[in-house]
């Protein structure tokens, strides 16, 4: 098992409860494919490097878990076809 993070960018033109329902789908994800969440951070609200989709602003939320090396491809592979996720990205977090 290696150690990941999966970092998110949820739209700001959303409520708070589909905001967290896309959250809540991405933990399922990550559970779905044999991963084990280990932490969930928040952010908040935070201004965009540069517009998306004509917005200037997204929430931020980063996924600790550790799961088997052919997990983060297929949790990419989902995620980036779910609505209000402006952009994401799973890194390995234990390389040396």
């Amino acid at each position: 098992m290696n150690k990941y993070e999966l970092a998110v960018v949820v739209s700001a033109k959303i409520e708070d409860e589909e905001r967290t329902a896309v959250v809540d789908r991405c933990k399922a994800l990550i559970e779905r494919f044999g991963g084990t969440i280990t932490n969930v951070d928040d952010w908040g609200k935070k201004r965009l490097a540069y517009e998306i989709q004509k917005m200037r602003e997204g929430f931020y939320y980063f996924i600790q878990f550790d799961a088997e090396p052919t997990a983060p491809a297929e949790i990419e592979s989902r995620v980036r076809i779910m609505d209000n996720v402006l952009r994401y990205l799973v890194v390995r977090t234990d390389e040396k």
